[in-house]
Formats: structure tokens, C-alpha cells, sequence
């Protein structure tokens, strides 16, 4: 892939969407393709996870103690903890199909970011905004199951 094609893959992606265009080249530009092949493993569940992976083609399985939790496909990352900080993959990762990926590392993300800070403030509001999202959701949950636990009580007595 063109220097320009690998830039739109990177802006199909929320947390990379916003960045200043120079800060998406270097990204991209640093950036390495990787092909699999049907049944290929990208990553095994515990994996000390230095990349995230932009899905350009084709499909990938994420399995959990054996068990299929997503299929993703292009313009999917996978592994988006693993730019911000150094973790454990949840998950293992499967090519359905033959599959291309783009592998952006960690410390490129983070040399991005202190050389463009007003890419890092955007990704930061981005993150701030997902994780209010995200509680919102956990608190629509919580919820949900009190009232389960009071409606089961109610049934008892």
C-alpha cells in the first residue's frame, strides 16, 4: 500500500480521525504491513501487546478461553490499549481469511503525539469522551440490575 492509502486507513480509525495530517503521515509512514494467511495468528491472549493492529483486509477472529467474542474487519484496530500503555493482550487473535494489517507501535504513537501536541490534546478529548460514554452505559447497567435484584425480592416474599 501507497504512503496516502495507509493515511486513509489510519483516518477510518476514532482515535486516530483527528490528528493534524502531518502527525497521521508520520504515524502512517512508520507504521508496517503485515499479511496472513487463513488460520495465521496475530497474537495469543497474554501476549505482552507493544502494536495495535488496523484491520486493511479481509477478516480476524478474537477469541477468549476458546470461545469467538468479535469478528472485525477493515477499519477495525485491535489492541488500542496497547498504544496508550504496556498490557496483556485479552484476547487471541485469528486471521479468518487472508488478512492484511497495519502494525502501529506504541512508541511511534507516543513520539506522534509529544511531537504533535495538538493531535495529543484531540486524542485525549477523544478518550475523556469515550470513557464518560462508557460510565454512562455502566451506570444504565447498574441500574438495570438493582432492579432485577428488587424485582426478584419482590417475588420471594
Amino acid at each position: 500500500m501507497a504512503l496516502e492509502d495507509d493515511m486513509a486507513l489510519l483516518e477510518r480509525v476514532a482515535l486516530f480521525r483527528t490528528m493534524d495530517r502531518d502527525a497521521l503521515r508520520l504515524l502512517a509512514f512508520s507504521s508496517e504491513m503485515r499479511r496472513l494467511r487463513a488460520g495465521d495468528t496475530l497474537f495469543r491472549k497474554d501476549d505482552v501487546s507493544e502494536y495495535g493492529f488496523v484491520v486493511a483486509s479481509g477478516t480476524v477472529t478474537l477469541i477468549d478461553d476458546d470461545v469467538a467474542t468479535a469478528i472485525v474487519g477493515p477499519g477495525t484496530l485491535i489492541g488500542e490499549m496497547a498504544l496508550l500503555s504496556e498490557t496483556r493482550r485479552p484476547t487471541t487473535a485469528i486471521a479468518r481469511e487472508p488478512t492484511v494489517v497495519l502494525r502501529v507501535s506504541r512508541q511511534m504513537f507516543r513520539r506522534t503525539l509529544e511531537e504533535y501536541p495538538a493531535t495529543a490534546g484531540r486524542i485525549a478529548a477523544e478518550l475523556r469522551r469515550r470513557v464518560s460514554e462508557m460510565s454512562g452505559e455502566l451506570a444504565g447497567v447498574k441500574e438495570r440490575l438493582r432492579r432485577i435484584g428488587t424485582d426478584e425480592s419482590d417475588q420471594e416474599d
